[in-house]
């Protein structure tokens, strides 16, 4: 079932996420859900507070079309337990503050750790845009936006343009 994806400037947004204690059958509809939701977004990751639910859990998909086939991850618990000093620069979008992109700056590589839809324990090294992703992905758990990255000013701009969409999807209802 797709959810609704909550729109920046939203409290929950940049809370920080409480740990998934037991993949339960509720948790990997949840799961279901978040890809569905992604999928048709369009987007190549989402974070569980994305849809209002302040757990510990992502979805990601950055298989380019046409590239191979398709590679949906769900990550509970998902944790960065080492990072490349060498970085890389891709300009994000976040499906929270649509439209808005911006250069951030991030390790090239990083290896994660996290839970499996089964309960078991992963460990993958990512590079590229997949490594970006996973990053961006676990900051929403940390109540962290990619606009936090941003200069001041930018970041300002882009919030105010994020309130005035959400002022006129409120009258379009």
């Amino acid at each position: 079932m797709k959810r609704p994806i909550l729109i920046h400037p939203d409290p929950r947004l940049k809370k920080v996420c409480v740990p998934v204690a037991d993949i339960s059958d509720d948790l990997r509809i949840l799961a279901d859900d978040m890809l569905e939701t992604m999928y048709a977004a369009p987007g190549i990751g989402l974070a569980a507070p994305q849809v209002g639910i302040l757990q510990r859990v992502i979805a990601l998909d950055c298989a380019k079309e046409g590239e191979g086939d398709a590679r949906p991850l769900v990550m509970f618990n998902p944790a960065v337990i080492s990072s490349s000093d060498e970085t890389n620069v891709y300009e994000e979008g976040c499906l929270s503050i649509p439209e808005q992109y911006a250069e951030v700056t991030r390790p090239k590589e990083v290896e994660v750790e996290w839970m499996d839809r089964d309960g078991n324990a992963q460990r993958e090294t990512f590079d590229g845009l997949w490594a970006t992703c996973v990053q961006h992905e676990i900051d929403h758990l940390n109540g962290k936006l990619f606009i936090d990255y941003l200069k001041p000013l930018k970041r300002q701009m882009i919030t105010r343009k994020m309130q005035k969409l959400k002022r006129e999807r409120a009258r379009e209802q």
